[in-house]
């Protein structure tokens, strides 16, 4: 496992180790006493998986209190994370990745920030860890395409919900 900082305080990239031969690959994509030993001493209690074909865009959702592990099992999509927090010196300003499934990393994303994917790949499988059980209560959802933040996208026109379009919880 190498732990990668980030422009984005907080933001860690996480290359996981993978075992290859002939038959395919073995990872272990979470071990709570490894992730401990490097720092990481946040505890997971809910998984989740988003599957979407080619140019969904999810996000920017985020809360106050959630830690996310975030990975790709299948496919390839474009990650941006964005610092939400008005008390940060880095609010408003964002970081991007391109995560698949053949480069084993994992993002860990703090509270107050947000994350939004678009999906580059035919199929997608995203895949995300949660330190707090999902709460729409507690939700911010940032528009995508919202000048303020200046968020660059690999694609103008991306398929997205009515909640991402307006920018909040649909009634």
């Amino acid at each position: 496992m190498k732990l990668e900082e980030t422009k984005l305080k907080g933001v860690l990239k996480i290359t996981l180790d993978a075992f290859e031969d002939h038959r395919g690959y073995y990872i272990e994509t979470y071990n709570e006493d490894l992730y401990k030993k490097n720092g990481i001493d946040v505890k997971f209690v809910q998984d989740d998986i988003s599957v979407s074909s080619k140019n969904v865009l999810r996000g920017i959702h985020g809360d106050q209190d959630t830690w996310k592990l975030i990975s790709c099992l299948e496919g390839e999509f474009y990650l941006v994370v964005l610092n939400n927090d008005e008390n940060s010196r880095q609010h408003k300003q964002w970081v991007s990745f391109t995560l698949s499934e053949k480069d084993y990393n994992q993002i860990l994303v703090p509270p107050k920030f947000g994350n939004g994917h678009l999906v580059l790949s035919e199929r997608t499988i995203f895949h995300y860890k949660q330190s707090t059980y999902y709460n729409p209560d507690g939700q911010f959802t940032i528009r995508w395409n919202d000048p303020e933040y200046n968020i660059w996208w690999p694609s103008e026109n991306p398929i997205i919900s009515q909640r991402d379009e307006l920018g909040h919880f649909v009634d």
